[in-house]
């Protein structure tokens, strides 16, 4: 997972048929009306709500994972260069041209979007911050951003809205008191999950405010993703850890499977489930993630699992679904 909830919407809604432009500080409700619901197969969905549900989750397990093999910095380092890398090439020859100025825009969102947020949460994941409850943090985004608008987007939030941020917070706090019992992390790195979190917030909603951002989602992650390349492998570098991989099976199979399957063959689901399914199921399925990345993380790693933390989940899904669900 490059980063996290990334949506596409129609920034001046153009008639079918036209692109759809990318842009993550968008309300998801907008796609689910841009283009017409058709009969689908009845195993499409389940088939495509397993495939994004799995790979939301591995992209957290993946970290925790390679990171058995390489420091946080390396690890990033080779996860953001090889799918850039991927990307490049379709970024030249399939995606508008851009100019300077955009380019540098692109890199600037990048590097909250991508270098900071993800290296983040994947650094409090090195500190053994519990795997599930990074996951449950992470997809505290849409709160975040909904709380985040109305200071500096002048949208108003609705009762309901407070309320759900209410109750989701109040859930995230029995998680991490029941995870700090156990846990060894140190508490800054529970402070940097929630940072990394917000940060992607604000990052969403400039995005939003900037009409040079939004270009193809290809376009942009790849120059997201070679720009942290850059800055991951600097941190490597400063750390002494150098660039090069760790040639072991592990590491190997860490990399491959949050590039491959984690990246492009999930938000490739993702961006097409939302092309012909409501964008609320779709959102339904990717907050099922947090409690099977716990399950993965206990089956895995031996990492706790109690029935205090699935009773804080559902607290803050039942909050999460009140702040992003409709009036």
């Amino acid at each position: 997972m490059i980063a996290s909830k990334f949506v596409m919407c129609r920034s001046s809604r153009p008639a079918l048929g036209k692109a759809i432009q990318f842009n993550p500080g968008c309300e998801m409700s907008d796609l689910a009306t841009a283009l017409p619901i058709r009969s689908h197969h009845p195993l499409l969905w389940p088939a495509m709500a397993f495939v994004l549900i799995v790979g939301w989750s591995s992209g957290f397990v993946g970290i925790r994972y390679a990171n058995e093999e390489a420091g946080i910095a390396l690890l990033l380092f080779w996860r953001t260069l090889i799918s850039g890398l991927i990307l490049l090439p379709f970024a030249i020859a399939f995606g508008p041209r851009l100019s300077f100025r955009a380019i540098l825009a692109q890199m600037g969102f990048g590097v909250m979007a991508v270098f900071l947020y993800l290296g983040g949460f994947a650094l409090a994941i090195g500190q053994r911050v519990p795997t599930g409850l990074v996951a449950l943090i992470s997809d505290l985004l849409p709160l975040a951003i909904a709380a985040m608008s109305q200071p500096l987007l002048g949208e108003r939030l609705t009762g309901r809205q407070w309320l759900g941020t209410v109750i989701a917070l109040g859930g995230v706090l029995v998680v991490s008191f029941d995870s700090l019992s156990f846990g060894t992390a140190p508490l800054w790195a529970y402070g940097l999950t929630v940072a990394s979190m917000l940060v992607f917030a604000l990052a969403s909603i400039l995005h939003r405010r900037q009409p040079i951002l939004h270009i193809p989602v290809y376009q942009s992650l790849c120059i997201h993703t070679l720009t942290s390349a850059l800055l991951f492998g600097a941190c490597a570098l400063i750390a002494g850890e150098g660039l090069a991989p760790p040639l072991t099976l592990q590491f190997m199979t860490g990399i491959a499977w949050l590039v491959l399957i984690a990246t492009f063959a999930t938000y490739s689901v993702y961006y097409t489930a939302l092309r012909i399914f409501p964008a609320a199921r779709v959102s339904a399925a990717i907050y099922l993630s947090p409690p099977v990345t716990m399950i993965w993380a206990w089956a895995l790693f031996s990492e706790p699992l109690t029935p205090i933390m699935f009773a804080g989940l559902a607290i803050t899904m039942l909050g999460v679904w009140l702040t992003s669900g409709k009036r």
